[in-house]
């Protein structure tokens, strides 16, 4: 029997289709979201034809119908005109038809049209990546038989669920349904886990959500984004150029008046503002909670901390609920509405930067003299922020 030109111990297979694997969602990482996507970093020729030509060996997705769809995702997540949200199509749809919903989208043009635009459109695209996408895999199939045999099937195998499993199944399902949350963006998305290695970096999904054009996923002191140590790697050598980074959250103790630079740094860092303000109060909402339970209500903070997320978005069944658990707490009436309030400072785009100061600072006085401890801690921290 064949048993190819290669021939390794059984678990340098597993070495071989783990490293095969890795390389793909590096390219995916780097290639198709980081870069053709986002437009956060550029990438040499050579790595970037590299990067194509791996990914029509491995997966057969075309770059335009990648970055298409992601882009629209961003445009519309957690809504009905969003691809895959789990939010809106359930987490059983998501996670193990994901492949099939992006093939479902890849086949209306006015997405291709309207979210396709600026990716690769050369000869090598035209005449073999898009029209020949499938007969990439099949070339892989035999490349990897010829390398190692028979298992070199189960090899390949693996590389073609690797993407739909990883990609569409775990970040573009559970990455919108569980983890947890450094910044509180407009939608469902989470971190999976602090540690990006095995999908990349992008197990790090609410930060990018946060700041999508940012080529670094990593926020966190304790997180780690291989992707970003990949891209690092290829800017040191001369063949990657990272464009965006997220800007850093800077601190100035010594303010005590809100100017243009807090509104600034605020509207900049809404995310990690709004994720703080609820971090600053989850006590106090949690004791107040537990008041009202003395009381019969039934209630618990999870379920607020949502309410506060979805603010005037929340149905009408729901809405009746947070209306009857204001109206028995004014501690709780008032965190919802400071809350509200301050949401609404990066959505007045007609105001002068003289207005929004001074509502800003109309703000911070009245978060303290709440007689919220934790709500005057925060709008104190809240001035400190500068561009």
């Amino acid at each position: 029997m064949f048993n190819g030109l290669v021939d390794l111990p059984w678990w340098g297979y597993i070495v071989v289709a783990l490293v095969f694997t890795h390389i793909t969602i590096a390219s995916v990482t780097i290639y198709l979201h980081r870069c053709q996507a986002h437009r956060a970093l550029d990438v040499h020729p050579i790595v970037s034809h590299f990067f194509r030509f791996w990914l029509w060996l491995t997966t057969g997705m075309v770059t335009k119908e990648w970055a298409a769809i992601h882009r629209k995702h961003h445009a519309f997540c957690e809504t009905v005109n969003d691809p895959h949200s789990p939010q809106i199509l359930g987490i059983k749809k998501v996670f193990w038809e994901g492949a099939e919903l992006y093939r479902k989208e890849s086949k209306i043009p006015a997405t291709m049209e309207k979210y396709g635009s600026g990716t690769p459109d050369d000869w090598i695209e035209r005449h073999l990546y898009t029209p020949y996408s499938a007969r990439g895999i099949a070339l892989m199939l035999i490349i990897n038989v010829a390398l190692f045999g028979p298992i070199g099937l189960t090899i390949w195998a693996v590389q073609m669920a690797w993407i739909p499993v990883t990609a569409a199944g775990i970040i573009n399902g559970i990455g919108h349904y569980w983890g947890y949350r450094n910044f509180s963006a407009d939608d469902a998305s989470t971190n999976i886990i602090p540690w990006g290695i095995l999908i990349g970096g992008e197990e790090l999904h609410n930060n990018h959500h946060a700041y999508a054009t940012s080529a670094k996923l990593s926020s966190k002191w304790y997180e780690f984004d291989i992707g970003w140590l990949y891209i690092r790697t290829l800017e040191t050598i001369g063949l990657a150029h990272v464009k965006r980074v997220a800007p850093q959250v800077k601190l100035n103790p010594a303010k005590t008046m809100c100017d243009a630079d807090t509104v600034q740094a605020v509207i900049t860092h809404r995310y990690e503002v709004m994720a703080k303000y609820v971090k600053s109060l989850k006590a106090t909402m949690h004791d107040e909670i537990q008041h009202l339970h003395q009381q019969g209500a039934k209630l618990d903070i999870k379920t607020f901390r949502r309410w506060l997320h979805l603010g005037p978005e929340l149905k009408a069944p729901e809405q009746a609920e947070l209306t009857q658990a204001l109206n028995s707490s004014k501690v709780l009436a008032t965190i919802y509405a400071m809350r509200q309030e301050l949401a609404t400072l990066w959505e007045r785009s007609t105001l002068t930067q003289e207005q929004l100061t001074k509502q800003l600072e109309d703000w911070c006085h009245r978060a303290e003299a709440s007689g919220i401890d934790a709500l005057q801690q925060f709008s104190q921290r809240l001035r400190w922020y500068a561009a």
